[in-house]
């Protein structure tokens, strides 16, 4: 067999494996194998590797190892809720399963099989569609700092989402929900989530310093949410777009205008045990109001008005399908979610936009005849006849 020049590695049989090496000294990998084809197809993956610039760390970190310290980084530039669901993910789903693998060992249907396993034991598809994005994220990471040479969840399928059928609330069964809420702050705070569509974190870290009486515009600046070790914290809305503005309407102000009146005077009644933090909808002390509070009150005002057990989430879907219904602009309803972009508005609510569908067709065919319409009678008018 030709000799192979430097760099190029090599491959020979010891007792009854074969023993692919490439690189020297500190630098040298190795591996065992069965057959020589194996090995030889190891020693060009790994002379591959090093051409794109595979730095030899990482040869020797495990994925787990790789994981922990990219949640370090990660940390910094996420959100402090979306690190706690990445440390879920990678130490609940992936270490356990595929941290023992070097990193630069990492195959498709390692990740693939991570997949399969997850979905077969029950995990949902979500679940499993949030671990192949943690797996993304931090595979090209590693391909940034020349740990990896490819990011190999590329080439795996991801789990599809089977969407659930949307539960909403109609515009009787919203009455009916706000009529047998016996609390004044629990009514208007539904009230308030059904004419805006917000959600129940940026609804409880409203601030009467947001509102402006005059215009009727509130802004959405943050959202209260519980976070682990430090309890209830204000912290930024979910996205960029959701630092928003939104109108409210006449009857809307007018209800607030006397729920701050009601809780002024409560606040004056308590003294030093109001702890004062200007929000709209605080705990009887004034502090941030617990969004386990809110949902079990919620649950509450379902069951008394006879309704289904809906999630709080849905009063924002509800409120998305009563503006399309009423004829709302999808650019409107969309600003005042709060969306990123109007398409997310009409993928989640496209089931709204069929009835819309049939009333632009006869608005068009109404419009057309009138100009039929129209056209005949100027034809009257100028000749005098009729046929």
């Amino acid at each position: 067999m030709a000799k192979r020049a430097n760099g190029e590695g090599s491959v020979f049989k010891r007792g009854n494996r074969w023993v692919a090496q490439v690189g020297s000294g500190k630098n040298r990998e190795t591996k065992y194998f069965e057959t020589q084809k194996d090995a030889n197809a190891w020693r060009h993956t790994i002379i591959e590797q090093r051409r794109q610039g595979l730095v030899f760390a990482g040869s020797k970190v495990s994925l787990s190892k790789f994981l922990d310290e990219w949640l370090v980084v990660a940390k910094t530039s996420v959100r402090p809720n979306t690190y706690q669901q990445y440390s879920q993910v990678v130490h609940q789903h992936i270490n356990p399963v595929l941290g023992y693998i070097v990193l630069k060992d990492l195959r498709p249907d390692h990740v693939q099989s991570l997949y399969t396993n997850k979905l077969a034991n029950g995990v949902s598809p979500n679940t499993t569609r949030m671990i192949h994005a943690v797996i993304h994220r931090a595979l090209n990471h590693a391909l940034k700092l020349g740990l990896v040479y490819r990011n190999v969840a590329d080439s795996v399928t991801r789990p599809k989402v089977v969407r659930k059928e949307m539960k909403t609330l109609n515009d009787y069964q919203v009455r009916q929900l706000i009529q047998v809420t016996e609390s004044e702050q629990m009514r208007l705070l539904l009230w308030v989530a059904v004419v805006t569509g917000l959600r129940q974190g940026e609804l409880l870290g409203l601030k009467w310093s947001d509102l402006d009486w005059t215009s009727r515009r509130i802004q959405v600046q943050r959202q209260v949410q519980r976070r682990k070790g430090d309890g209830l914290v204000f912290c930024e809305p979910k996205s960029a777009s959701g630092r928003r503005v939104i109108v409210l309407g006449k009857s809307t102000i007018e209800k607030l205008r006397e729920y701050n009146n009601n809780q002024l005077k409560e606040s004056i009644l308590l003294g030093e045990k109001w702890q004062d933090h200007d929000l709209i909808f605080p705990s009887p002390i004034g502090t941030p109001l617990d969004p386990s509070n809110v949902l079990k009150a919620y649950k509450d005002c379902l069951k008394r008005a006879g309704l289904p057990n809906l999630r709080f989430h849905d009063l924002r879907h509800s409120a998305a399908t009563l503006m399309l219904q009423q004829g709302v602009n999808p650019k409107i309803v969309s600003e005042r979610l709060g969306h990123s972009d109007i398409s997310l508005t009409l993928n989640t609510y496209s089931h709204v936009l069929p009835p819309m569908q049939e009333e632009a067709a006869e608005k068009m065919d109404d419009l057309l005849t009138l100009i039929e319409v129209s056209d005949e009678f100027n034809v009257i008018m100028e000749t005098g006849k009729t046929n």
